[in-house]
């Protein structure tokens, strides 16, 4: 059979091992396929399995984007020393993907639906993508984060956008909609992740205390009750002590700033992702049973879409100094597997463009680097530098000041669409980015995500080498850290209405705080357990459980841990 025939043979019997487990009441073992390391054609750094994965993503990464930032740094990258294979990046709906479904992917080993974040697809429309039965569709699935923190490793999350986003909320939350933050942090709190850093405190707030959540929780309290430090500035983040093995650092109440705006005083005492990498792993590698950590470098994606190569250099190169991290702990430790890609392309970055059709056989690097060289914020930093109404000769002071550009190469209409953006509060990367990149010799074709095939990055024990699915990458750290995600999705994700009917009980969805789903007998209610929590409540007992609560709203189905059915069958 031919490698793509058993793309799909492998994809299939790992659904096969997934139905299997979500019918069984409660859990039993479930083995990944037979012949997975031939198929992927592992070489070894190390021989053997990795006690650690750390796996790291710079969000809408494409190859001309770190060509770009080797040519600005003049300097090899720490990626250049682990280039191994490329990734396919399509979904179950599109042959161009959104981060939520390509995240699915990397963290479930399953394609989904647009939007969706760690839950199955409804109907699949792209072909060689296995459908999903019916009775199947919409049903939240095991990540690899939770399938480590299940078998007792510990494990993190980190990124630069808010940490609800679609890229770490994939491996920490199951929902059909990305944008639903609130939800996502409630989920995330309750979910025991070890170490979360990046931004997004307004989403652990309620409203009366300058938050977006409107049940009225403050989780920051719930993280704090529940034995995590919590952090909100570099300062703070250097400063945790050897003791330290639970924390949330939430340093912007949305994203955090893009690397070279940190030189603003506005965002001066922000970490970078770096040393967010770094503080990481001196956390989780204190447990002897290993851990798993993803990191994400959100923004090279952000500035991607604005078209803005100088947002797009700061955001690669402020990753690479986290790969560097990644592989400098790797080098001592010999059991830490570094993997390194993109979840798709974007915005079909070009070195070359119209301006080199005559030319580009007798191009050095000065015409791509010369006009980006002097770049001292992004524009959305030069946004925050810049007044509304901002008369023109102060438009062009900032733009030669903090782009080195001369006021006679910026003409009156780019001065005219510089002041019409920053009045309409609009991000000035979408403005000043193609006016650079026509500066340079950049070329995009597109503001949007493209379909192309990505760079794999890998480093360290059963390095994968090769041509894979994104959905491999689940199933790469899965046989490497000696995972089982069947039998973790069977354990995590029971259907209510079938594990509480094995005791004679039937379950209700009722309104509440979040929503809450009543279990009862013999007409009393005999347990209550809240969505998007790991806590049922048992006459006035109050009890934790490995896992939380989804309440799939595309379905009206409800799962919860098996674990549950013990608890109440216990003190019922």
């Amino acid at each position: 059979m031919d490698s793509k025939g058993t793309i799909w043979t492998f994809r299939s019997k790992a659904l096969a091992l997934l139905t299997i487990g979500i019918l069984m009441v409660t859990a039993t073992s479930a083995t990944v396929s037979g012949g997975f390391s031939e198929r992927f054609g592992y070489t070894s750094a190390e021989p053997g399995y990795a006690k650690n994965v750390i796996m790291m993503i710079p969000d809408g990464c494409g190859p001309t984007h770190i060509t770009t930032a080797r040519w600005y740094s003049g300097e090899d990258l720490a990626l250049d020393r682990m280039p191994s294979g490329m990734v396919q990046t399509y979904g179950a709906e599109s042959i161009i993907t959104d981060s939520a479904p390509a995240a699915t992917a990397f963290a479930t080993g399953f394609k989904t639906s647009d939007k969706y974040v760690g839950i199955l697809p409804g109907p699949v429309t792209v072909a060689g993508v296995d459908p999903v039965p019916a009775d199947l569709q919409y049903k939240p699935v095991a990540t690899v984060l939770e399938a480590a923190k299940l078998r007792g490793m510990s494990v993190g999350l980190i990124a630069t956008s808010n940490i609800q986003h679609a890229t770490p909320a994939a491996f920490s939350s199951h929902w059909h909609d990305r944008g639903n933050y609130t939800e996502i942090a409630e989920q995330q709190v309750y979910g025991d992740i070890d170490v979360v850093f990046g931004g997004g405190k307004q989403y652990l707030l309620p409203i009366d205390e300058s938050g977006k959540r409107k049940d009225g929780e403050n989780l920051i309290h719930v993280l704090q009750e529940r034995g995590y430090e919590f952090v909100e500035n570099r300062d703070q983040l250097m400063s945790l002590g050897t003791a330290t093995t639970k924390v949330w650092g939430m340093f912007a109440m949305d994203a955090m700033a893009r690397d070279f705006d940190r030189s603003l005083a506005a965002h001066s005492n922000e970490p970078s992702l770096a040393e967010m990498t770094q503080k990481a792993i001196d956390i989780l590698s204190k447990n002897p049973r290993g851990f798993f950590l993803m990191v994400e470098g959100s923004m090279v994606d952000w500035s991607s879409h604005a078209n803005d190569p100088i947002g797009v250099i700061s955001e690669v190169l402020a990753f690479d100094e986290a790969v560097q991290v990644a592989l400098d702990f790797a080098d001592r430790d010999k059991r830490t597997q570094v993997l390194a890609f993109t979840d798709h392309g974007n915005a079909g970055m070009s070195i070359g463009s119209t301006k080199t059709d005559n030319t580009y056989t007798k191009l050095n690097e000065v015409p791509l680097v010369a006009p980006l060289a002097n770049a001292k914020v992004t524009g959305t930093g030069l946004g925050e530098l810049m007044a509304k109404n901002a008369e023109a000769s102060v438009i062009r002071q900032l733009m030669e000041e903090y782009y080195g550009i001369p006021s006679s190469s910026l003409s009156d209409a780019d001065v005219v669409a510089i002041r019409a953006a920053r009045n309409a509060s609009s991000d000035l990367s979408y403005t000043v980015g193609p006016m650079i990149s026509k500066l340079s010799i950049i070329g995009w074709t597109t503001t949007g995500h493209t379909g192309e095939d990505v760079p794999l990055y890998s480093y360290g024990p059963n390095r994968p080498v090769g041509l894979f699915e994104n959905t491999d990458l689940a199933r790469i750290v899965e046989k490497n850290l000696r995972l089982d995600l069947a039998r973790t999705d069977s354990r995590l994700y029971a259907e209510a209405s079938n594990l509480f009917a094995s005791i004679g009980a039937s379950v209700r969805v009722a309104t509440g705080h979040n929503g809450v789903l009543l279990v009862e007998k013999g007409g009393k209610t005999i347990a209550t357990l809240h969505f998007a929590k790991d806590v049922v409540v048992i006459g006035d007992r109050s009890l934790t459980m490995n896992g939380v609560v989804i309440h799939s709203q595309k379905s009206g189905k409800v799962y919860v841990p098996v674990e549950a059915l013990g608890l109440v069958r216990s003190v019922s």
